[in-house]
C-alpha cells in the first residue's frame, strides 16, 4: 500500500475541500486498500473517524464496481480527476482508494495510522516478510501549534544538510532505520559549528544574549575545534519483539513497568522518607483540591 501524491492531480480542482488544502500550503495524498470490497459503508465511516482522530480535516473514499464509482464526493469530481487518482494509486477493481487533504505532517499521520490499521487486521499481515528502511534528511524544524513558533524536529543541535535555514524548507542531518513498520533506532550528526548553531537559536527565537546564558558553555567549547560527530542508538528490545513476532516491548523485557510507571520487582517508585527530603532542602506539601 504505497502512499501516492495526488496534489498535482487536483491542482485546479473544483471540489473546494481539496482546493482550499492545496490553497493554504497543504497536499493531498492517498492510498489503495487491496481488500477494500470487504468493508461496509459503516467500516468507511469510521476509517473517516479515524483519520480525524489522528488529527486530519478528515478522509475522503472511492470505490469502484464496474465503471460505477462509489463516494459520497464523487458528484465534486470529474471523470479526468478520478481515473488519475486509480492510475495515481493503481487501484484495482473493488478496492478502495483514501485520499486525505491537510498540512503534510497531518497527511503522513492520518494515511500512516490508516496503512497500521489495515495491515494489522486478521489475515492481511505478512508473516515472513523484513523490511528494512532508512529515513533521511526528515523538516530541521516544525512548526508548534500550541506555542505559534519554529520548533527542532529532533533536536536544537541536530547539524543542516545545506546551507538552507528556512525553516518552512530546512532539512536535517538525522536519520531513522524502520523495520515492518517500527522505528529500530535513530541519530543525527550533531553542529560542530558555532556560527551555525547561532543561527539555528536564531530559528528558534533565541537571541545572542539568551543563548550565550543557556548554552554558553557548548558555544565555548565549539570554538576550540570540536570534531564532526554524531552516532545512532538501535533499540535491542524492539528487535527482540520483532523477531519473537510481538506487537508490544513489554513482552521481551524480563521486569516492565507497568503502564502507571510502576516496577513491580523493586516497588518502585517508593515512599521518600523525611531523611531524604532534608537532605536535598525540599519540603512536602498537601496538594489543594481541585474545584
Amino acid at each position: 500500500m504505497l502512499i501516492a501524491d495526488l496534489s498535482e492531480v487536483f491542482r485546479g480542482t473544483g471540489f473546494r475541500a481539496f482546493a482550499s488544502a492545496l490553497q493554504s500550503g497543504g497536499v493531498i495524498k492517498g492510498l489503495s486498500i487491496p481488500w477494500g470490497d470487504e468493508f461496509s459503508r459503516g467500516d468507511m465511516d469510521r476509517l473517516v473517524e479515524a483519520a480525524k482522530g489522528r488529527g486530519a480535516a478528515g478522509l475522503v473514499w472511492l470505490r469502484w464496481h464496474g465503471r460505477e464509482v462509489q463516494s459520497p464526493v464523487a458528484k465534486f469530481l470529474s471523470e479526468e480527476e478520478i481515473e488519475s487518482v486509480k492510475k495515481a494509486t493503481d487501484a484495482l477493481e473493488g478496492e478502495v482508494i483514501c485520499i486525505v487533504a491537510d498540512r503534510p505532517e497531518r497527511v503522513a499521520v492520518a494515511l500512516d495510522g490508516l496503512r497500521r490499521d489495515m495491515v494489522a487486521r486478521p489475515g492481511h499481515r505478512p508473516s515472513d516478510e523484513w523490511r528494512f528502511a532508512w529515513i533521511v534528511e526528515p523538516p530541521l524544524f516544525e512548526w508548534s501549534e500550541e506555542f505559534g513558533r519554529w520548533q527542532a524536529s529532533h533536536h536544537p543541535f541536530t547539524m543542516p544538510a545545506s546551507d538552507d535555514l528556512d525553516p518552512a524548507t530546512a532539512r536535517a542531518r538525522a536519520y531513522d532505520i524502520v523495520l515492518n513498520g517500527f522505528e529500530l533506532g535513530s541519530g543525527s550528526i550533531r553542529i560542530h559549528e558555532p556560527e551555525i548553531q547561532r543561527k539555528v537559536f536564531e530559528v528558534l527565537g533565541l537571541g545572542r544574549a539568551e543563548a550565550e546564558e543557556k548554552f554558553g558553555f557548548l558555544l565555548e567549547a565549539f570554538r576550540y575545534g570540536v570534531p564532526p560527530h554524531g552516532g545512532i542508538a538501535p533499540g535491542i528490545d524492539r528487535i527482540a519483539m520483532l523477531l519473537a513476532g510481538k506487537d508490544n516491548i513489554r513482552e521481551v523485557i524480563a521486569f516492565p513497568k507497568t503502564q502507571s510507571g510502576t516496577d513491580l520487582l523493586t516497588g518502585a517508585p517508593s515512599e521518600v522518607s523525611e531523611e531524604q527530603l532534608r537532605e536535598l532542602g525540599l519540603q512536602r506539601r498537601q496538594a489543594k483540591p481541585s474545584a
